[in-house]
């Protein structure tokens, strides 16, 4: 799933996204699992979109 670069900005500021993993100079990192947990928990719908989407 492709999310434009405004997106990712939006979704980070929200205060119930997690926190990065780690910030490094080139940015933050966050864990694969932390994101798609937050996915299922606060846009179910998005998560079974992928689900869907998986071969």
């Amino acid at each position: 799933m492709d999310v434009s670069r405004t997106r990712v900005l939006q979704l980070i500021a929200r205060p119930d996204f997690p926190e990065p993993y780690e910030r490094l100079a080139g940015g933050s990192v966050w864990l694969a699992e932390d994101v798609e947990r937050w996915i299922t928990e606060h846009q179910p719908w998005k998560a079974d979109q992928e689900a869907e989407e998986e071969p």
